[in-house]
């Protein structure tokens, strides 16, 4: 009977710590990845990327469950002027036919004070894996849509060296380091 209990016990204690854990997908159409990098050292060049998917893993009560996978789709970088952006996309810069997605997966996360995480994981860009360090805003609290969904929002942020990425394009003319805010809205599936 001891045995009964106690893998009932073990049953109910990995369905607890499974009910835990909430899956979130990221929202698309209110989801962006958004980068800022210095023109001719005078000015600073803003641009998106608008197509941003992936999977949240969230445990607030326990965060070494928590995980983040985030694809981003390369060739929707969006600058605002079509010929950088054909530049972009094009060997010299993303190789986006090459190349075309971004990834990033976590390896660790972290409180990092009230409201606050800090996110490590496993950046890719240009067929380049680097390891990166997100500063989050959030995630905040859960609001229930007008459709029933729930949803949860998220600021993460980072700089990065393209050049340790392989994007060493228009060398002299634009900035090494390159400022990333990824903003993104979840629903819980």
């Amino acid at each position: 009977m001891s045995r009964t209990l106690s893998a009932l016990a073990v049953t109910l204690l990995l369905a607890l710590s499974a009910t835990a854990q909430e899956r979130w997908q990221i929202d698309p159409p209110h989801s962006s990845a958004q980068f800022a990098v210095k023109h001719l050292g005078v000015s600073t060049v803003r641009g998106a990327f608008t197509k941003v998917s992936g999977t949240v893993l969230y445990d607030p009560a326990n965060l070494a469950k928590s995980s983040i996978q985030t694809t981003i789709d390369a060739a929707s970088v969006d600058t605002r002027v079509e010929m950088r952006d054909k530049d972009l996309r094009s060997a010299n810069y993303l190789d986006v036919e090459k190349y075309p997605t971004i990834t990033f997966s976590s390896k660790k996360i972290e409180a990092a004070g009230a409201g606050k995480l800090k996110v490590t994981g496993d950046l890719t860009i240009h067929g380049v894996t680097k390891e990166v360090v997100l500063d989050v805003d959030g995630p905040s609290a859960p609001v229930k849509d007008p459709w029933g969904n729930q949803r949860i929002g998220a600021s993460a942020s980072t700089t990065i060296n393209r050049m340790d990425f392989g994007v060493a394009g228009g060398k002299g003319m634009i900035g090494d380091d390159l400022s990333i805010t990824l903003d993104i809205e979840m629903t819980r599936k």
